[in-house]
Order: structure tokens, then sequence, then C-alpha cells
């Protein structure tokens, strides 16, 4: 597999509450430099990072609920049709973790739904936060997930102190099968972790911009599995 290849599956994050203008710049020159797949900025400093990334092919990507997914699922529609609007071409959303817990399939599944009906059919990744789960939870969740109408699942925001682990995806993988792909976010900080998150069956992976930079700086090197 080239850097170009894992390139390809790298989602350039700049979601955290500290993060700067500066840093979401910095993080749209690091994908359009090594042809990373998209970046993603808070809702605020989303119609900036369209801008930076207009002459570029990299996707501008939409966050939904970060990071603590409670908010109304009408709040949460609305925001994902105000970012399809404005150009994202993919949506991540925070799943209410609270309804998942208490079982709440009805809401949970609503909730994911409106999100999905209310971008016109681009891709949905659901952020299970798996921080917070039990290995029940998550298999559940992606389920739910699956059923609802998502693209993707994926591990954490990014913000909780854990989320992407090999047991995670590899339960998330298992669970959702060929229904939707698993995203890793949150925990891939090396080539090494990348790569034995990728034989686990993950697809895209969501990095921060200078770890991003960092790793494919070493796949540059020559990578082969």
């Amino acid at each position: 597999m080239t850097s170009k290849e894992i390139a390809k599956m790298i989602d350039v994050s700049a979601v955290r509450a500290d993060s700067t203008l500066s840093e979401v710049c910095e993080a749209a020159d690091i994908a359009i430099q090594f042809g990373c797949i998209a970046v993603f900025a808070l809702p605020a400093h989303t119609p900036y990072l369209i801008d930076l990334l207009t002459e570029s092919t990299v996707l501008a990507g939409g966050v939904v609920g970060f990071p603590g997914g409670a908010e109304t699922t009408s709040i949460k529609k609305k925001t994902a049709s105000e970012l399809t609007l404005m150009g994202c071409r993919e949506i991540d959303m925070v799943n209410n973790i609270a309804w998942l817990k208490a079982g709440r399939r009805d809401l949970y599944e609503e909730d994911v739904r409106a999100v999905v009906e209310a971008t016109n059919g681009l891709p949905v990744k659901v952020i299970l936060e798996c921080h917070y789960l039990t290995p029940g939870e998550i298999s559940r969740a992606c389920e739910w997930c699956a059923n609802a109408g998502a693209s993707w699942v994926k591990t954490g925001t990014g913000w909780a102190p854990t989320g992407a682990t090999t047991e995670n995806v590899t339960l998330m993988k298992q669970t959702v099968g060929t229904r939707c792909g698993v995203k890793a976010a949150g925990g891939v900080r090396d080539l090494e972790t990348l790569l034995a998150m990728y034989s686990c069956g993950v697809r895209r992976f969501g990095i921060g911009g200078r770890t991003a930079r960092s790793i494919l700086e070493v796949a540059e090197k020559g990578v082969l599995i």
C-alpha cells in the first residue's frame, strides 16, 4: 500500500474546541499536499475551510453534535442541512449515548435517520464515542446505525481519552459486515497503528493535521502490506 493510497483513507481533522483558524488552514494545506480525502472543522469554521479547499479535490466535511451528541434531533437535522448547503460533502455526527445506554432504539435510530435524510444522500458517519461504551453497547450502536442508514460507524470524536483500539474496530467491523464502513479516530498516532487497524477492516481514519503529516511522511519512505 503506497503513501497515496493511505492518504486517500485519511480525514484530516481540526475539530477540537481549541483548534484555531490557523490550524484549520494547516489541516487543509496538509490534506492538499498529500492528497488526503477530506478535512473536517467545527461548524463555525466550515465556510472558511470550504474556501481553503475550493481549488482542490479534497472534500470539506462537516460535523454535527460535537462533542456530546445530546442536541435535539431537530437541531442535528438543521445543522446537517446547513452544512450540506454550505458545500460539505460528508457529515460526521455524534450519537446520543444516553439513548443508546437506555436501550431507546426508537429515539436513537430516528436521530441518525434524520441526519441521513437531511444530507440528500451524502455519506454520514456516526461517532459512537467508544471510550464510554461497553462491547455490548458498541455492537448495539453499530446495529442501530446500520439500520438507520449510516454509511460509516466511527470510534470517537478525538475529545475522549481513548476511542480507536484494535478491539473496538474489530468488534465494529464484525457487527456491521458490509452494511457500512468503519472509521477509526481518537488514538491513531502512528503508521504502525494505522496499518494494524487497516488489517482489522478500517478504511477511513480521522487524524489531526500534524499527526497526519508525520504518518504520511513515514509512509512516503515505502510501505508494503
